[in-house]
């Protein structure tokens, strides 16, 4: 074998190599280690659900482990200020939904974090409707039931996942349309509020359809009303809100991806691309209209548009309701 030999050309293409690596990023490497995506709820609920469907394909896509760490409590705003205060650095996400970013911060009299600008936005993946319930020992069959039994008694007793949760928000719109006086009761999460409808020491629940499928279709829950546009393909025989005649009641809850802002464009690319992905492969899809989650890829510019959509119209309604936490 001949003897090397560093040719002038050669030194200085190493040269400008050394120079390259050395200017490249710190995340140029990412991700190098494990990741963690903030749920705003307790383990069981929808996000819960979401966030560990997502973390485990994006573990296999990413090649680092990706973990889902529960933060939750004050509307989503506690998981939500520690995302937002996190380093910009791609190893620490959110599970974003709709309470954390467009109702939650407008509960407090002083915002923990700009649910717009706090956040880089990083990909979009669904919705579902709210489902307003009743235990079967009530006696509540349909929404009409609902509406009499409630005028007639003078109150109605109902339970969310949690103060400043999207279903506590839903109540008190509801209370606020029809005049109907509505209590609120708040659990730490879905599945405890489900056991305390199951032995109807609560009448009505409302909550993000995900996880109460199966205690609709065991008959231990009934469903009275679904809060999105279109009925739902997991309970086709329920109607909507619009369908009722109370259109100012459409809700629904999205989901998706967001991180502290100015995250590098690189990783929030890398990211963005590894869920749209997951989003599209048959096996994830089934998953998550078995949950009642309309899944669908999206671009970063479109995320960041809809969250602000949403901020602009659910924030004021909101503020105007006048919930506080």
């Amino acid at each position: 074998m001949p003897p090397f030999r560093l040719t002038r050309r050669g030194a200085l293409q190493l040269l400008a190599t050394g120079m390259a690596s050395a200017a490249l990023p710190a995340f140029a490497q990412w991700p190098d280690r494990a990741i963690k995506i903030l749920v705003t709820f307790p383990p069981g609920g929808s996000s819960d659900v979401l966030a560990r469907v997502m973390a485990e394909q994006l573990t296999k896509k990413l090649g680092q482990p990706v973990v889902v760490d529960n933060k939750p409590g004050a509307g989503g705003t506690i998981g939500g200020a520690q995302v937002a205060s996190a380093a910009a650095d791609g190893y620490t996400l959110m599970l974003s939904n709709t309470t954390p970013i467009a109702l939650g911060p407008f509960t407090l009299d002083k915002q923990p974090y700009d649910p717009v600008t706090g956040f880089t936005h990083i990909a979009y993946l669904g919705a579902a409707p709210l489902v307003v319930m009743a235990s079967k020992p009530s006696g509540i069959k349909s929404y009409a039931d609902f509406e009499a039994i409630a005028r007639k008694d003078g109150r109605m007793d109902f339970g969310s996942g949690g103060p400043g949760s999207i279903g506590h928000i839903h109540g008190e719109l509801l209370k606020k349309t029809t005049g109907i006086n509505m209590v609120h009761v708040p659990y730490r999460g879905g599945a405890p509020m489900t056991t305390d409808l199951i032995a109807n020491t609560i009448p009505v629940g409302i909550d993000v359809i995900t996880s109460y499928v199966p205690f609709f279709k065991s008959g231990q829950l009934v469903p009275l009303a679904v809060t999105g546009t279109q009925r739902s393909p997991l309970m086709p025989d329920v109607p909507t809100m619009v369908e009722l005649h109370q259109p100012r009641l459409v809700l629904e809850n999205f989901f998706g991806l967001s991180g502290p802002a100015r995250l590098p464009p690189d990783v929030v690319a890398r990211l963005n691309a590894a869920c749209n992905e997951v989003l599209v492969m048959p096996e994830i899809q089934k998953k998550l209209t078995e949950l009642g989650i309309v899944a669908k890829p999206e671009s970063v510019a479109m995320f960041n548009g809809f969250v602000k959509e949403q901020v602009e119209v659910l924030g004021p309604t909101v503020k105007g309701a006048g919930i506080k936490l």
